[in-house]
Formats: C-alpha cells, structure tokens, sequence
C-alpha cells in the first residue's frame, strides 16, 4: 500500500482575500477532500494533519474580548479547540466523499498533545504572529496591561501579538496513533492527527502540563511521520512548489532536489522566514531522519507532483 503523511495549509483551508467564514472554510475543505478522497480511492493510506492560524487567532481573540464576562482561555486551550473544530470539518468533508465514491473508509480525528522542551530558547524569543492587527497606540497598552509582546508587520500597517514557537520534541499519543495508522489491509481508518502543529504540552515531572505556545504545524507534520516511520511527506502550500528569487524576474521552480542541495540554498537564507522557510525546514528534519521524499505544492498540482509531473520533489539522496 502506497503510504503517506500530508500537511495542508495555506489555501486548502483560506484562501486570499476571504474572511474566513465557516461557508468559506467548508467549501475549501471540500475542494481539498476531494482530491485526497481521488488518492485514498487510488489506493494511497493517508495520515492528514493541517494547520489553524486563523482560527487559533480567532479563538483567542474571542477568548480576551469576553474575558470581563468569562475568564479567558489559556493558548493551549484554544489550540485544542482549533485543532477540534477543523479535524471534524476534515473528518466530516472525506467521509461525505469516502461515501459519494463508493469506499469503506472513514476519517478519524485525533486530538494531538505535541511535546515541547520547557527549555527552549523559543519561550524567551517569541516570534510567531497570532490574533488581529492593533494599533501602534492600541499595542503599547496591550504591553502595559497584558504583559503582551508586540511586533510590528511594517508590510501590513500594523502590530500584532507574537507567542512563543517552540520546536516539536514528540508525540503524546504515538503508540495510539501508530495502532490507528497501522490497522493493516484494507483498513477503514484515515487519521486526521497533530492539526495546528498539536496541543503543547511540557513535562513537569510526570505530568503533562499545556503551555503557552503555537508549535509550526508543517514541523509538528514531519517530528510525526518520522515518528511512525514514514517515508513518503507531502507538504500542501498555496503555491504550486519551492522557488528560487521567488516573485522576481528570475524566479526558477526547483522541480527536484536532493537533501544536500536543499540544505546548502537552506544554510545561504534563501528562504524567506514565515513562508517558505518552515516547511524546507521541516523536509529536512524529515530526510535527515529515515524519511526518502518530499513532496511541496498546492492543492489544484498535488496528483501531478504525486506523479513527478509538477511541484517540487525532495530526495534523500
């Protein structure tokens, strides 16, 4: 059986220009589903994971907004919830298609605690942007009040809460996950595991304890198909594959490459952070650890790329 994680992103959830409404949100998924149900029917095993900036934000948002009404939710929380309500509308769009194309498959949606390491320099750095644009006046007194760290985007006009990202360490619930993934033959189950990078979870003796954070969802996808011995990791983006001088006149798609030519364009800073950056990143943790290929498009290029046809294909060697 022909095996496979993907990690989808970009617009195979949001696409440009759109609010971010659960109509939108859904006829995305749905356009996704379809392609991935089209592979599941050619015989591919999937293991789905995906990403939840807007609705992490989102919640997070809501969460401080009512907070003189209702005590706010911490991160880790509104990560869970996030990671539960985008799983069920995944879950919810392949089944629909399992049925429409006649398959005895059913997706399943696996809350995901993703461990981090309390010590990571993350937690004294943070970077990653979250919730709605405030501001320059707004942001000081969110500094001032909330204790907020606050970083301004120069390219859209405004300031923004930035949270700790600290790296992926491991899986909580691998064994789980590896019973599901692995059921053998024919098996019903497609998981949908490890969305918005996972619950960050920190071990404080032997206690799991939530912390707050948003971990890279594309590096949470690859520390679990290394995890499960996967082989094959396909990182689905709203461009059609890894460019050279992207968006210049002399922008070149890099079709295929090996490890060590991805590492070398990786180590000159290439690769713009937020963007492209995180997800050679974690194609490399990937090869680097038992992984053969990797596999970067978007949603409309993935059976092409699958193929060789388009994209950009990452080989160990």
């Amino acid at each position: 059986m022909k095996t496979a994680v993907i990690a989808l992103g970009g617009n195979a959830l949001l696409r440009a220009g759109q609010k971010g409404t659960i109509e939108e949100v859904r006829s995305n998924v749905s356009s996704t589903t379809k392609v991935l149900a089209k592979l599941v029917s050619a015989g591919y095993d999937l293991v789905i994971t995906h990403g939840n900036g807007p609705q992490v934000g989102r919640l997070l948002t809501l969460s401080e907004t009512m907070a003189n009404e209702f005590p706010p939710f911490p991160l880790d929380v509104c990560n869970a919830q996030s990671e539960g309500e985008i799983g069920y509308i995944i879950a919810n769009s392949l089944d629909n298609d399992f049925r429409e194309l006649g398959l005895n498959k059913h997706a399943l949606t696996i809350l995901t605690r993703v461990i981090v390491d309390k010590n990571d320099p993350a937690f004294n750095n943070p970077t990653k942007p979250i919730g709605k644009y405030y501001t320059k006046e707004e942001a000081e007194v969110l500094q001032k009040t909330k204790k907020w760290i606050m970083k301004e985007d120069k390219a859209r006009g405004g300031w923004r809460r930035v949270v700790p990202s600290p790296k992926p360490a491991g899986i909580v619930e691998i064994n789980v996950l590896k019973k599901l993934i692995f059921g053998g033959e024919n098996q019903e189950e497609i998981i949908v595991a490890a969305g918005g990078g996972g619950i960050p979870v920190i071990l404080e003796g032997n206690h799991y304890v939530g912390i707050e954070a948003v971990i890279d969802k594309d590096l949470a996808a690859s520390r679990l198909a290394t995890a499960i011995g996967e082989k094959t990791f396909i990182i689905v983006t709203d461009i059609d594959g890894v460019y050279l001088n992207f968006k210049k006149p002399d922008e070149k798609l890099i079709s295929e490459i090996d490890l060590k030519g991805i590492k070398a364009f990786y180590e000159q800073g290439i690769f713009p952070d937020g963007s492209m950056k995180p997800k050679v990143e974690a194609a490399i943790n990937f090869l680097s650890n038992g992984g053969e290929k990797v596999i970067i498009t978007d949603i409309t290029h993935l059976e092409s790329a699958i193929e060789g046809k388009a994209g950009t294909t990452i080989i160990k060697e």
